[in-house]
This record gives C-alpha cells, sequence and structure tokens, in this order.
C-alpha cells in the first residue's frame, strides 16, 4: 500500500504527524510557515523551517506535495 502523498497547502496538524519525523513541533511549524507564505509554491520550502534540513527533508519529501 502505497499512501497518498500530504498537500502541504491543505493537510492538517493530525495529517501531518502522520509522517515519520514529524512530530507536533514540527507539524505546527510547516502549518505556521504556510501560513506566513500564503501557501507552499514548493515542497523545498520545508527546507526554510528551522529544525528541518538536508536530512530530514529527504526523509519526509516522498511523503508531501503541493
Amino acid at each position: 500500500y502505497k499512501r497518498q502523498p500530504i498537500n502541504l497547502n491543505s493537510c492538517s496538524l493530525e495529517e501531518l504527524t502522520t509522517i515519520d519525523g514529524i512530530g507536533e513541533t514540527r507539524a505546527q511549524a510547516i502549518l505556521d510557515y504556510r501560513d506566513y507564505l500564503g501557501g507552499y509554491t514548493s515542497v523545498s520550502q520545508l527546507k526554510d523551517i528551522k529544525g528541518i534540513g538536508d536530512a530530514t527533508f529527504a526523509k519526509i519529501e516522498p511523503y508531501v506535495t503541493v
């Protein structure tokens, strides 16, 4: 079973925390940054969030989309 990627522009905190490597604090940061940006235009914008470096991004990238 391959699950559908989670859309960063419409997902909830609960959906984000189902991704391995994303806890509540990081999920909230992703949502806060979405509000700040007015919506993500690229998944790579996650790397602009404090605490999401290349290693974490590589781990979560397959599970998210915009």
